[in-house]
């Protein structure tokens, strides 16, 4: 199997725009697939690459999808309508993109010739745990209709695996760090934000786990994934995460890391008040490391630097309450049916 080029559906998103341009480094001919709701400026410095192809569409458009399969390898999808608030802004809307449109994303994919199919789902699709390390073969069990969707669309996926087809799943954890589509509403970069902007960080609740997993170790793992042999990958799902951590020491670190790395911001104070979120797992990523060799070589700390450095370099404009580093105030202002 040799995998040239790649679809990435929703490439210009958080993850995707970190993405498409290590591919591009790495050789891949890439297409993007995306709505662009956050704008193309994620691209501009390598918009006129030669291996490089933008298109602006919907993944609920069939048609348009069997054009941009044409002559693709892989796929590694991305886009949806991302957490759980934003999912349920619209929950129609929801289903329509990150479900009832998923199968025919995969039916089309084989039809075209893809041998490969990276989904991405999400480790939210244990929900409640309390086992100390939530491993793959876990019952999952989804608490929101976004999570519920996730763990369906892995179903689907798999019975579509065939020798010339290979769906290959990631339940990443919390995603952290810089990106040129940065996102504010991420647990890391929430109280990374407050505490340069505010010098106060509010938690809420504080002893929900949460995974994470820095943006570029996310970006090397989906790179990997696409020369990984067919026998260690296929039809497997595997977690993909780093540091579990209580909301409350999530706080800690970033408060830490923003004393030492931010002028000005010697005291930060942090504040905790009561939640009715009860997401909390603690997921093993024992499993990728065994069967793929996969170990994380950054850490929340080095997300957290990151976003200080991307502050100071001016990266960022009105980040407390521009709508494109909010998901579900994106949603509200644009209206996407």
């Amino acid at each position: 199997m040799s995998i040239n080029t790649v679809l990435v559906t929703g490439g210009a998103g958080y993850v995707g725009s970190v993405l498409v341009p290590r591919l591009l480094t790495a050789g891949f001919e890439v297409k993007v697939l995306d709505l662009y709701l956050y704008g193309s400026a994620v691209f501009d410095e390598i918009a006129h690459h030669p291996l490089l192809e933008q298109t602006e569409g919907d993944i609920r458009d069939q048609s348009l999808l069997k054009r941009v399969l044409k002559d693709c390898d892989a796929v590694i999808h991305l886009a949806c309508i991302s957490n759980d608030p934003s999912f349920e802004l619209d929950p129609k809307l929801g289903r329509e993109i990150n479900f009832e449109a998923f199968e025919p994303l995969v039916k089309i994919s084989r039809e075209q010739g893809v041998q490969r199919f990276i989904y991405a789902s999400s480790s939210s699709v244990y929900g409640v745990s309390d086992r100390s390390d939530v491993e793959e073969d876990d019952l999952l069990r989804p608490l929101t209709d976004y999570s519920r969707y996730k763990a369906l669309c892995e179903e689907i996926l798999l019975g579509y695996q065939s020798s010339d087809f290979i769906p290959v799943i990631i339940r990443p954890a919390t995603i952290c760090g810089y990106s040129p589509r940065q996102r504010f509403d991420l647990t890391v970069n929430i109280l990374t934000n407050h505490a340069v902007n505010n010098g106060r960080i509010t938690v809420f609740g504080g002893s929900q786990k949460r995974p994470n997993l820095h943006i570029d170790d996310m970006v090397d793992l989906y790179v990997q994934l696409l020369g990984e042999s067919e026998g260690k990958v296929a039809g497997k799902a595997f977690n993909a995460g780093y540091q579990n951590s209580t909301v409350s020491d999530l706080a800690k670190i970033v408060r830490t890391v923003v004393k030492e790395s931010v002028k000005n911001r010697q005291s930060i104070e942090i504040l905790t008040t009561s939640s009715d979120d009860l997401r909390s797992y603690h997921i093993s990523s024992r499993k990728i490391r065994r069967e793929l060799g996969f170990i994380p070589k950054r850490t929340i700390e080095d997300a957290v630097r990151d976003l200080c450095r991307s502050f100071e370099d001016k990266k960022f404009i009105e980040s407390m309450s521009n709508p494109y580093y909010f998901n579900i105030k994106r949603m509200q202002e644009v209206n996407l049916r």
